[in-house]
């Protein structure tokens, strides 16, 4: 719980109240019962107010949970039964009871997450991505992604729920990312371009997940005590995040192999790439103390296990559950050692870049 001294300088920084009214707060609010923690050192104060990050903010309770359960039926019953254009006021009622007025974490997650599937179905009706047999990255894509920004911009700016805004950031750089192709694409003349060149598809790939990456942290060490909204926006970033730069960096590196890009299905015959690029963002996490980072790429690191398992001559139930004991091993040694890792990973940066991260 947050300490009453924090509370009160927060509204100091945010303009709620005067320093000098923060300062006759305390001692008045101190004498009606409310207990401070005794002064400490500053960065003693950090470890004990850090020891313990990444709490899931939107995960208040059972009750929310309770509402999230009937929010997601009853929008799955009405996704069933009306039209789609009948689903959105549905989602405008429900954020303003269950965000506006009653402020539920949850709620706002599954309705932000609900308004985004409703907007995915809106945009494919009208502009169809792609299609089977294209070999061109066509307009559609782009006018797809297009609304996205718009939608789920103007969701944050009525109710504020940290999830619509990392949304609406993925799906710039996602819109950008298709401005990049459809520019490269019109600037060689060749429709087919991109199968032509897998590489410069896979580099700028490459770097849109490197600009996502950089938004996170952006977001993130701007807030490296983690106690305002900057910390949530920047946990969903990196939710997204580390799978773009595991799958675009993974295919960057194999195209050399003979195997398609982005192509999950063929993750195994990239084993020893996936296994490198997963070890680097697992680096990235404990430098930057997000274990959301890490864990998005476990699921593709169990892929790879499991198709260096399958090469060979172990049955299918050998392979399988030797897959789970090792990523669970790796999942338990991670977990539980966190910090003395991290500690060994700040003593090692140097004490500029240290300072500037959160504290280990």
């Amino acid at each position: 719980m947050t300490e009453l001294r924090s509370i009160l300088d927060e509204a100091v920084r945010q303009e709620l109240i005067s320093p000098e009214a923060g300062g006759r707060l305390l001692p008045f609010l101190t004498e009606r019962g409310v207990v401070v923690a005794e002064a400490r050192p500053a960065m003693a104060v950090e470890g004990q107010a850090w020891s313990d990050t990444e709490t899931p903010r939107f995960v208040r309770g059972f009750h929310d949970v309770l509402i999230t359960i009937g929010v997601v039926v009853a929008l799955g019953g009405l996704w069933g039964l009306a039209a789609l254009y009948a689903v959105l006021p549905a989602i405008i009622v429900l954020s303003e009871i269950l965000v506006r007025r009653q402020r539920l974490a949850l709620p706002a997650v599954s309705l932000t997450i609900a308004l985004f599937c409703w907007t995915c179905l809106l945009m494919s009706h009208f502009f169809p991505p792609w299609t089977p047999t294209s070999q061109s990255f066509g307009a559609e894509a782009t006018q797809f992604v297009a609304g996205f920004p718009i939608i789920l911009g103007a969701y944050y700016a009525c109710y504020r729920v940290p999830l619509s805004l990392a949304l609406c950031i993925m799906s710039v750089l996602a819109f950008v990312l298709t401005l990049l192709l459809r520019l490269v694409q019109w600037a060689s003349g060749n429709p087919a371009f991109f199968l032509d060149h897998p590489v410069v598809l896979a580099l700028v790939a490459l770097i849109c997940a490197l600009g996502l990456l950089g938004t996170a942290l952006y977001f993130d060490l701007g807030d490296r005590l983690r106690r305002t909204t900057r910390s949530d926006i920047a946990f969903w970033l990196h939710l997204g995040a580390a799978p773009a730069l595991l799958y675009s960096t993974v295919s960057l590196l194999s195209l050399g192999e003979g195997v398609r890009i982005f192509d999950v299905g063929n993750m195994s015959a990239r084993t020893p790439v996936v296994v490198a690029t997963v070890a680097a963002l697992m680096l990235i996490g404990l430098i930057i103390d997000r274990r959301a980072f890490v864990t998005s790429g476990l699921l593709s690191l169990g892929v790879a296990i499991f198709g260096v398992v399958r090469k060979g001559n172990a049955t299918v139930d050998t392979y399988i559950f030797t897959t789970l004991i090792v990523v669970g091993a790796i999942v338990l040694i991670i977990g539980t050692g966190w910090m003395p890792l991290r500690r060994l990973v700040l003593r090692a940066l140097p004490p500029a870049i240290a300072k500037r991260l959160p504290p280990g």
